[in-house]
């Protein structure tokens, strides 16, 4: 048994960018405990790729402010790291004419986060993206893209020189207590550290739980499929095209994203998973599907949303279905020309009450610090989420 000053339950980005942060604070005694057997495996190995520009965000809310000053730190990091990424800006365009009034309130809220947003007319939208259909548009400059994996091994390694550890393949199966002192057991081994930072994302209510917290939220599952354009077709889009999202839901419709490693994605929708890592319509634990449906608040939140549910549903099982959503932005698609190509799962906490934790929350109690709810724009706001987390912790 190792004692340790500082111990963080997950190695996915917010954890390792946590653990950076606390490295540059003169913290010499530090482990990561990952579940599986490499970093960044989850969430922050499965998504679009996207630096989010902070443009859909509350001003003033902790993911308009973390993700504006995110912005700019991922950015520096990855420059000074040499990890690909580009600085291409993005598209986001009002189909139907109902649209408009949404897509006025979006620009508004833009320049009050910050950005340098423009609107576009039908002949502007066309000269950026000549395939898409669209009455008018507005164009986000500081949008980028890059390989959230390529960042997580970056930041694994850094740690790894600086004298962090890493453990993988160390699972937390209990957390218990001996004065001040905290105990993690893993299948291999048992740990004490002194301070304890849950970041294990889609575990995070039950890291909570094991650590005698009562949260008030839940993480439901919510499987997010894409599909790739085939290379034929893949110059047809530019940049990162997204349709005007339902301010109903933290999700953001199909759209299309370029990939810094070459082709582009066409996605997500958004479906329950009835696996907490369930990454095919067919993964399947009792557990987290008991968990999830028997949980009042998932009541309540299906009850109001049950038809945007078994839309998301016929979606995931019909690629006509995907291709129809595709087709609002790009008519010319064809279901001929993409193909299945992968999938993430979003941590959505949700409440007792049936409501979607939109922001980000972060809890501390004493010596432990939970990340409760880091959903989209997390991995783009990772550095200044560490850095906010080492503060938590080194007051």
């Amino acid at each position: 048994m190792k004692r340790y000053q500082f111990a963080i339950i997950g190695a996915g980005i917010v954890g390792l960018a946590t653990a950076l942060a606390l490295i540059r604070r003169g913290v010499k005694s530090l482990l990561i405990l990952e579940a599986e057997n490499a970093p960044g495996m989850h969430q922050s190995g499965h998504n679009s790729g996207v630096i989010h520009s902070g443009l859909y965000y509350s001003p003033g809310s902790a993911k308009a402010v973390n993700c504006r000053k995110g912005r700019i730190a991922m950015y520096k990091f990855c420059a000074k790291h040499c990890i690909p990424h580009r600085r291409c800006g993005k598209l986001v365009v009002a189909v139907h004419e109902e649209e408009l009034p949404a897509l006025g309130k979006l620009m508004k809220r833009g320049r009050e986060n910050g950005l340098q947003v423009e609107t576009l007319d039908v002949a502007a939208v066309q000269e950026l993206e000549p395939h898409i259909s669209a009455l008018q548009g507005i164009w986000v400059p500081e949008t980028g893209i890059v390989d959230y994996r390529a960042v997580t091994a970056v930041m694994a390694k850094l740690i790894a020189d600086a004298g962090g550890r890493i453990l993988c393949n160390h699972r937390v199966q209990t957390v218990s207590f001996k004065g001040n002192t905290i105990l993690l057991q893993t299948r291999n081994a048992r740990i004490e550290c002194e301070n304890l930072i849950n970041c294990a994302g889609l575990q995070s209510d039950r890291i909570a739980r094991m650590c005698g917290e009562a949260p008030g939220l839940r993480i439901i599952p919510f499987r997010g499929e894409y599909y790739q354009l085939k290379e034929e077709k893949a110059a047809m889009i530019r940049h990162p095209v997204y349709p005007v999202p339902d301010a109903r839901f933290p999700f953001l419709g199909v759209h299309f994203t370029p990939m810094i490693g070459g082709g582009v994605e066409a996605g997500p929708n958004a479906v329950l998973a009835l696996r907490r890592e369930g990454y095919n319509r067919y993964s399947f634990h009792w557990e987290d599907a008991w968990e999830s449906l028997s949980y009042p608040g998932f009541g309540k939140l299906a009850k109001k949303y049950w038809r945007m549910g078994l839309l998301e549903m016929q979606r995931s099982y019909s690629k006509a279905s995907f291709v129809k959503a595709m087709q609002r932005l790009m008519p010319s698609i064809s279901a001929n020309d993409v193909f299945r190509c992968g999938s993430g799962v979003r941590a959505q906490a949700v409440t007792k009450d049936g409501k979607l934790v939109d922001d980000f929350q972060i809890i501390q109690n004493n010596n432990i610090v939970h990340v409760l709810n880091a959903p989209s724009p997390a991995a783009t706001a990772s550095l200044t989420i560490g850095e906010k987390i080492t503060e938590m912790c080194t007051k």
